[in-house]
């Protein structure tokens, strides 16, 4: 197949050209910056610089490539700004999804979150409606989130992977992340909020299993959502951080989510807890 990916030097898309490409696919990275053209062709695809916002630039990249399937995996996460984020979920994907009517392309893999939910006391699984009441500032990232997947299902063959909270190379978890240099400050309390993880290698794993996925939206996360009274002092220890405050109380919507529904379609994930994985991404 022939595959546009659009998000190609971020956290996931540096994972999952190479799983592409050794998959036998031809892959055409998009970056919006053209120090980036390197990074995409090292990791063997073929790269072209475009900007989501631009939507004459997308619509005619995309008509030239003409490919058989677009992977979304834009985000705007480096400065912590969910009005951002929200803006190119909204714009960047609208832009995409019409660029790619135009062009003919009939199936879209779209990165969502798996924890947009409304709250609930047990895991969420994609029956559960998304928590389009959610007040400010939350509500602002929920709708987002509702545009990117209603645009995405506009194409007939549509699959929106609901990926857990990221760890792993160069994600916040990363040794040099954020959340990393929270931890180490003394900055991040443990709460009993309810967190899904996901290993940025089985995100990887499933966009490309999910070309030969039916349409649908299935929650990609670990085996075993966690309170942060449970996680974060596992983090701090594989950081060699000082362990957390603990901070009863949480948000009614940090409720984790279920993978029964990806498993049943054969995705099985490398990093099946934070238990272990925390340890082994940060060696």
């Amino acid at each position: 197949m022939k595959i546009f990916v659009a998000g190609s030097t971020g956290v996931i898309g540096r994972s999952l050209l190479p799983k592409l490409v050794k998959a036998g696919h031809e892959v055409i990275g998009m970056t919006r910056n053209a120090e980036q053209l390197q990074v995409i062709e090292a990791l063997g695809a073929k790269a072209i610089v475009a900007d989501a916002f631009d939507r004459e630039g997308i619509i005619e990249a995309i008509g030239e490539i003409k490919p058989d399937a677009v992977m979304h995996q834009l985000t705007s996460l480096s400065n912590w700004s969910s009005a951002d984020n929200a803006r190119i979920r909204m714009e960047g994907t609208r832009n995409l999804v019409d660029a790619a009517k135009q062009a003919g392309v009939k199936k879209i893999i779209a990165q969502s979150i798996s924890w947009a939910y409304e709250p609930g006391e047990q895991p969420a699984t994609e029956e559960v409606p998304l928590d389009i009441q959610a007040a400010a500032p939350r509500k602002t990232t929920i709708d987002g989130i509702v545009a990117l997947e209603e645009a995405a299902a506009e194409l007939p063959d549509h699959v929106i992977l609901r990926y857990g909270t990221l760890y792993g190379p160069h994600t916040w978890y990363d040794s040099k992340g954020a959340m990393a240099d929270k931890t180490r400050n003394h900055e991040l309390p443990a709460t009993d909020g309810i967190t899904s993880f996901l290993h940025v290698e089985d995100a990887a794993n499933a966009a490309l299993l999910a070309l030969d996925w039916p349409s649908g939206t299935l929650n990609i996360v670990d085996d075993e959502p966690a309170s942060g009274t449970e996680w974060l002092p596992v983090y701090a220890e594989a950081l060699h951080a000082p362990g957390p405050e603990f901070q009863s109380g949480s948000n009614d919507w940090e409720r984790g989510a279920s993978n029964a529904k990806a498993r049943k379609y054969g995705w099985v994930p490398q990093y099946p807890t934070w238990r272990s994985g925390f340890a082994q991404s940060l060696k």
